[in-house]
């Protein structure tokens, strides 16, 4: 979202858990594009909260998972707020090979990418290389 829209919003990621480091699949095919995840740590809903994150601060949430699409129903309810669930591939546990298992990651890749397309428009920043 950061690469393609720069600092037109202010994003952070989150999920229903912490899983501390990031999937070495989700980074490997997101450096195929230019994205650095490396560097990145996931949170929880409760982590961003105790970190100052008011979700009630924010204007969209995006679930990708129907686990977090009903967490962040029950941490909004009383907020006035959007939430869109995304329906994107799971990738984890697909695929026997190398291969296959990064094929499954560059579809949800690519399906988060066409459906950021079709809610925000065309990129505001050009894709770094």
């Amino acid at each position: 979202m950061k690469q393609m829209y720069g600092q037109r919003a202010y994003v952070q990621s989150a999920g229903v858990k912490n899983d501390m480091e990031i999937d070495g699949f989700s980074v490997a095919v997101c450096k195929e594009l230019g994205i650095e995840l490396s560097r990145h740590r996931s949170r929880s809903f409760d982590e961003m909260q105790d970190w100052g994150d008011d979700l009630s601060q924010f204007d969209l949430i995006i679930a990708l998972s129907p686990a977090s699409q009903r967490m962040a129903l029950e941490l909004t309810r009383f907020h006035h707020l959007e939430i869109e669930y995304w329906p994107i591939l799971d990738p984890t546990g697909l695929g026997e090979t190398r291969d296959a298992k990064l094929a499954a990651y560059r579809q949800a890749r690519d399906q988060i990418k066409t459906r950021m397309l079709e809610r925000f428009g065309p990129p505001t920043e050009e894709p770094k290389p």
